[in-house]
């Protein structure tokens, strides 16, 4: 029998896995929503000596670099500590940064909670969506994260009405508490990640065997066990990946510079790239600041603007829910590009209507057409422009790589992230609704960077990916039927079914060995 992880195996343990992976990025969707919409109260900006817009940016924005550096710090302590332990790192230092932010009274004391807070989420976020990937079917993969970034959304709708609620509440319980709530997170992923297997493909490439045929025995399920064929055929399909590639080598200096085994630059840098666009869509213009937003340029009040804000965010969970049904029929390419073109006709629809909103038009109207807009934006994005770049870094990277290039593509969306966090007040307040022009024409850039560079991952096992590198594809994949189709290319199941039966050619063999020695000793005995 295989080793049962917090009494379940099989699909039993890979829902516990995606739990915990979930509440990673429940966690993150809330850190993301609460500061947006806490520097709003009264309260506190009193307490904090009425920052100006500049300085709400920053406040709001160096949270974006701790979450930056915490990512590329997993390039070097993921695969040493393992995804769950990584993990446990991530949250209880998170919970150290909610306790600064919560008893914080100065600006320098809350930029500190807000970069600790920022690296443990960093380092969450860079192993969260790896682990999940690599302890996934192939045809659950795609599916499991999409419910990962639903459970993002449920986070940011929790913080938007959690901060509404507590709008209410006296003085600075308004917002010390939704602050300090990240802690109840934490002890949620201490409850469970201690008792939850590491990747068994992090634990091939470390030479722990044993515990590697154990845990894809328990991720099996069906009463599989570590001497099941079919066990040793899935280590032996990723061993030999591993085996071919032999990156431990290579220096870090020769796989940057393209004299490593094939590819493994160009997927590092399509991982980052795919994270960059879901940044650089103007998602987290909404995120951050939907409620700052919806007061100063729209002119809502208060508390209009914050219950918009909290039922924007359950349209933006809907339509996140509902990618779960469309990201393994259509695929990672042509959701990605359809959902992109939908996110840039909102925001030219916005720009429109803000722009004839600032030249004498009907501003009640034209409000009621923008804000209707942001709230097709949510559902646009969620779609796709939000999931698909959180999954493709985790399956486009080489075996070996694949930690080092989950952190490099999260620490270039924290690096974004920033980078449009910083910008929003400054350019709302300066470019007035020619700022929305700019959002627009970003995502439309997104379909044919999608449709010429990126090759479709759905329907493939992360070996097959290797394969598909291996063979030296060219840059512009678009012609490529192999990169392009979304079924499983039949070169890659008989590659499967070639070591399979190697496999069982080497196991029948070591079993006739075996039964001629013992038939040599009874001669020999007798």
């Amino acid at each position: 029998m295989a080793r049962k992880y917090l009494g379940g195996s099989g699909e039993r343990l890979t829902v516990w896995i995606s739990i915990a992976a979930s509440t990673v990025l429940i966690f993150y969707g809330y850190d993301q929503g609460v500061f947006g919409n806490v520097i709003v109260n009264d309260n506190f900006l009193s307490t904090f000596g009425h920052p100006s817009a500049n300085m709400q940016g920053t406040m709001t924005s160096i949270y974006n670099i701790g979450c930056f550096i915490g990512a590329m710090s997993t390039i070097w302590t993921g695969d040493i500590l393992g995804r769950p332990r990584q993990i446990i790192l991530g949250s209880t230092i998170i919970m150290v940064g909610a306790i600064i932010q919560t008893a914080s009274y100065g600006v320098a004391q809350m930029m500190v909670g807000r970069i600790v807070a920022g690296l443990g989420t960093g380092m969450n976020t860079a192993t969260a969506g790896v682990w999940q990937a690599e302890t996934s079917k192939m045809r659950s993969r795609g599916k499991l994260v999409i419910i990962q970034m639903a459970n993002c959304i449920t986070g940011f709708s929790i913080s938007n009405w959690l901060t509404l609620g507590f709008s209410f509440a006296p003085k600075d319980v308004a917002w010390r508490f939704p602050l300090a709530f990240q802690i109840f997170f934490t002890f949620c992923i201490y409850a469970m990640c201690p008792f939850l297997p590491d990747s068994p493909r992090l634990l091939i490439r470390k030479g722990r065997y044993e515990e590697a045929y154990e845990v894809i025995a328990a991720l099996e399920g069906h009463g599989a066990t570590p001497d099941s064929p079919s066990v040793h055929a899935q280590f032996n399909i990723i061993k030999s990946i591993l085996d071919r590639e032999h990156m431990s080598t290579y220096s870090w200096w020769q796989l940057l510079s393209g004299r490593g085994p094939a590819g493994v630059l160009r997927r590092m840098i399509l991982g980052a790239w795919m994270q960059a666009m879901n940044q650089i869509s103007g998602i987290n213009v909404t995120s951050y600041y939907m409620t700052y937003i919806f007061i100063n340029s729209l002119g809502i009040s208060t508390l209009l603007a914050r219950i918009l804000a909290a039922a924007g965010s359950v349209d933006y969970l809907l339509f996140a829910c509902l990618a779960y049904l469309v990201i393994e029929r259509y695929g990672r390419r042509k959701v990605m590009m359809v959902s992109a073109a939908a996110c840039s006709i909102c925001w030219w629809v916005i720009a429109i209507a803000l722009g004839k909103a600032a030249h004498g038009g009907d501003q009640y109207r034209l409000g009621i057409v923008a804000v209707s807009f942001f709230f097709v934006f949510f559902a646009s994005f969620g779609m796709g422009v939000l999931g698909v770049p959180w999954l493709y870094p985790t399956e486009i990277n080489a075996l070996e790589m694949r930690t080092k290039g989950a952190s490099l593509a999260m620490a270039t969306n924290w690096i974004m992230n920033y980078m449009v966090v910083q910008v929003t007040l400054p350019g709302i307040d300066n470019l007035g609704w020619k700022f929305w022009i700019i959002w627009a024409v970003i995502c439309f850039a997104f379909i044919p960077i999608t449709y010429f560079f990126y090759p479709e991952t759905a329907n493939r096992t992360l070996e097959d990916i290797d394969r598909f590198f291996e063979s030296g594809p060219g840059i512009f994949i678009n012609r490529n039927k192999i990169a392009v189709q979304l079924a499983r290319p039949i070169e890659y199941i008989e590659a499967d079914e070639r070591i399979a039966r190697e496999d069982m050619r080497f196991a029948n063999k070591e079993k006739e060995e075996s039964i001629g020695t013992e038939h040599l000793e009874a001669k020999a005995d007798a």
